[in-house]
């Protein structure tokens, strides 16, 4: 996992629109989740989430159970000062995912736009998993995003990893069905295109 230095620096030094994730509504993000069928009330985690208008969007569509995870404590404070008060309704939490000491069983949405892509050796992604099996509920959703394998090979200076739907499945292996699987051309602030591709699955192994 790259330093929480970096991506501090990289949020003081650019606003959160300029960056080359930015969205102003992830829509193909709220189509899966609405997707999976959970209630207004699922206990839902945006991994990476940082400045992402995700938990914008989802708080205006209801959901009221929603927890923040990023490395970045500068990027967190950016979705703080947009929402506001509403902030106060989310759990907004600074760490490290392959690290993290989350609570056993307590989501029923794991999300992820663009942070396992980053995890490029086989040890970051093994505790990636092991974090998602323990914290997951039983039939819980998991919904991960990364480059495509026609995708960048760096983003933010960084080197990633890229993945085709059945290659990203099988990094979680047989506790996780995979229900549906998406691509997106996404189009960055600057005008250029990142591909990516979205696996929907099921926990089905505790």
């Amino acid at each position: 996992m790259q330093s929480k230095e970096h991506w501090n620096h990289v949020y003081e030094t650019k606003a959160s629109t300029d960056v080359s994730w930015f969205q102003e509504h992830p829509r193909q993000s709220i189509e899966l989740i609405e997707q999976s069928g959970v209630g207004k009330d699922a206990a839902i985690i945006d991994v990476g989430g940082g400045a992402s208008t995700l938990v914008d969007d989802l708080i205006d569509k209801g959901y009221s159970a929603l927890t923040v995870l990023d490395l970045s404590e500068a990027a967190l404070e950016v979705a703080r000062e947009r929402l506001c008060e509403h902030a106060q309704a989310v759990s907004w939490i600074v760490g490290d995912v392959t690290k993290a000491e989350l609570a056993v069983h307590a989501f029923d949405v794991w999300h992820d736009r663009a942070v396992f892509h980053f995890l490029t050796s086989e040890a970051e992604r093994e505790a990636y998993v092991r974090t998602v099996l323990r914290t997951v509920k039983p039939s819980g959703t998991v919904i991960v995003a990364t480059f495509a394998e026609d995708g960048p090979e760096r983003c933010s200076g960084l080197p990633v990893m890229r993945y085709s739907p059945d290659a990203l499945h099988a990094e979680f292996g047989a506790p996780f069905t995979l229900l549906r699987q998406e691509r997106e051309e996404h189009h960055t602030p600057s005008g250029g295109i990142q591909r990516f591709i979205y696996c929907l699955c099921r926990k089905t192994v505790d």
